[in-house]
């Protein structure tokens, strides 16, 4: 533990040397500052777009709910120009940031960086409707999975899986227009806000709820298909051998066919493991192995000992007495 008592005035270090030594810190090559680089992008404004989106993907439960069919337009063109905005730079920062690292820090100059960052921008907001139909269907299967929920506006309000859902599906569409950091950013507010773990570059299909979400993990290169339900704990994880940068640019995480389900704190690995339509995976099951379709697959079932409270009561008080 470190000395709490301080030593005397006179003998505290100055401002300029404590200054001095942690400046000095940052010459020693960890890899842990941004110095005399340009074009990093910003965190905050990247989170400040997912509350745009939000308020866009669901007009009038996020942001402003006093909507009419007579101001809506004029809203919405407001969220649209502001969202242009800053993707736009941000996606040109990104760009930028890629291409220095490219160059191994020696210059920014991309002269194509701010026009591929207008067409990502448009190709982007023209996708919005598609996202919002997605979004949509997943809200739905939210309601039509959870008899706790009321209504689907409080899946949309409340649920942490329909919020992870939204923002992999932007950081998604970021991701496979090849914009780098920003969707991983997203990912990860997404991750410290649910505790539901999505990398953007994993694929999946309509209609999909997460129930409950804590601690859910899904890999790069999951793909998971329509209507699947999954559970808290469950990890669509990476073998071993897969999980250094050797295994970069390979299939390293499971696909889930339609009609998958998963429960509790269940794990399956690997980029050959494939779980068939219609299959079940029990809680706590461990798997690195394919499963047919329409199969269920659970543990062996434990050997619990049953003992009434009176007889418990009975065996402690023997033991007690000697």
């Amino acid at each position: 533990m470190h000395e709490t008592s301080g030593p005397s005035e006179q003998d505290r270090p100055s401002l300029e040397a404590l200054t001095r030594g942690i400046v000095d810190s940052y010459q020693t090559g960890l890899r842990a500052e941004h110095i005399d680089a340009t074009f990093l992008p910003s965190r905050d404004a990247a989170i400040g777009l997912l509350g745009l989106l939000h308020e866009l993907v669901f007009p009038g439960f996020i942001g402003e709910q006093k909507l009419t069919s007579v101001n809506l337009l004029d809203h919405v063109g407001s969220i649209v120009a502001q969202v242009r905005e800053s993707l736009e730079g941000q996606v040109d920062a990104a760009l930028r940031y890629s291409r220095n690292l490219e160059r191994d820090g020696q210059g920014d100059d991309c002269a194509r960086c701010t026009e591929l960052a207008r067409r990502v921008t448009d190709v982007f907001l023209t996708r919005v409707p598609e996202i919002r139909r997605l979004l949509s269907l997943d809200v739905q299967a939210a309601y039509d999975g959870d008899p706790a929920c009321r209504n689907t506006d409080e899946a949309i309000f409340c649920y942490p899986g329909v919020y992870a859902i939204f923002v992999h599906r932007v950081a998604h569409e970021l991701f496979a227009s090849d914009v780098p950091l920003i969707p991983r950013i997203m990912n990860e507010h997404a991750h410290s806000k649910t505790g539901i773990d999505i990398h953007p570059g994993a694929t999946i299909g309509e209609s999909f709820f997460i129930d409950h979400g804590t601690g859910v993990v899904i890999g790069e290169t999951a793909e998971i298909g329509a209507r699947v339900k999954l559970y808290q704990g469950v990890t669509l994880g990476g073998k071993a051998d897969a999980l250094t940068q050797a295994g970069r640019g390979k299939k390293r995480h499971p696909t889930l066919e339609d009609d998958v389900v998963i429960y509790a704190n269940a794990t399956l690995l690997g980029g050959d493991t494939v779980v068939g339509a219609g299959s079940v995976i029990g809680g706590g099951v461990f798997l690195t192995a394919s499963v047919p379709a329409g199969h269920f697959v659970y543990n062996k079932p434990q050997d619990l000992k049953y003992r009434s409270a009176e007889k418990l009561k009975a065996v402690q008080a023997a033991t007690l007495n000697g």
